[in-house]
């Protein structure tokens, strides 16, 4: 019966792997199967729906789904390590946490940006903590490469315009360099604190890609040093560069009831 079946983008997202998005990425790559009844194993396709218990694969490796083996852990990435659940990838995030299974993480960090990273396996509660329509807080420490003035704080507290080059914000239209354009968003009123001569904290509620560089950039600025020091109630506090740390019941218990709720801005 059709109540019998489950999303496959919804069942690798609640396994911890990714999120749907990143799923749905993931199928169209070829990397996802799936086991029929013979036993025989094809290619999944985009928009399946499958059976609970089904036997589910990524890159040859079988994927679990168990609501009581939900893991909640943080850790202090480093530069170098990239935010990947991709474990093809040298310096990937989930083999330098030394996990062994896959795992998704919450809010993506640069490769040369550094601080708090979420990794759960729990994909439902990873998919609200990113969406940025619910307006959940990160909260980050910069330094830029000069003084900073109020003219600064004003232009990134209010939202500046900024052009997403990722490949699926690519618009097809050609730039004087020959270059695809990227879409051009402006970003969201955002809380700017200066805490130093070339030094301020930032709150954001959405997370484009490379957000902050380029939020600088639009300004005139480089961000040199990026680090995040807060996702929503979970503070990095004195947990060292490269240390990792499993969350108490208390901040899981909080995390999930705010990300329930929008936030202040929503």
């Amino acid at each position: 019966m059709e109540n019998e079946l489950i999303r496959l983008n919804k069942y690798l997202a609640g396994s911890g792997i990714c999120s749907r998005r990143e799923a749905d990425r993931m199928i169209e790559e070829g990397r996802v199967s799936i086991e029929n009844e013979d036993g025989t194993v094809r290619k999944a396709d985009i928009g399946e729906r499958i059976r609970e218990g089904a036997a589910v694969f990524v890159d040859g490796k079988p994927v679990r789904n168990d609501e009581n083996e939900k893991l909640y852990m943080m850790i202090n990435k480093p530069k170098g390590i990239i935010c990947t659940g991709d474990r093809r990838v040298r310096e990937n995030i989930i083999d330098f946490a030394g996990l062994r299974h896959y795992i998704s993480y919450a809010g993506r960090l640069d490769k040369d940006s550094t601080g708090l990273v979420l990794l759960t396996s729990d994909g439902d509660l990873n998919d609200k903590i990113m969406r940025a329509s619910n307006y959940h807080e990160k909260e980050y420490r910069v330094r830029v490469d000069k003084k900073i003035t109020p003219e600064f704080i004003r232009k990134m507290s209010e939202g500046v315009r900024i052009e997403l080059t990722d490949d699926r914000h690519l618009t097809g239209e050609l730039g004087p360099n020959g270059k695809q354009k990227g879409l051009v968003v402006r970003t969201r009123p955002c809380s700017v604190r200066q805490e130093g001569k070339k030094e301020f904290t930032i709150i954001l509620t959405q997370g484009y890609n490379r957000q902050i560089r380029r939020m600088c950039a639009a300004c005139g600025y480089t961000a040199l040093e990026i680090k995040r020091v807060r996702i929503m109630n979970l503070m990095l506090g004195n947990l060292k560069e490269g240390m990792k740390r499993f969350l108490t019941k208390e901040e899981i218990r909080t995390l999930k009831k705010m990300a329930e709720e929008r936030g202040s801005n929503g």
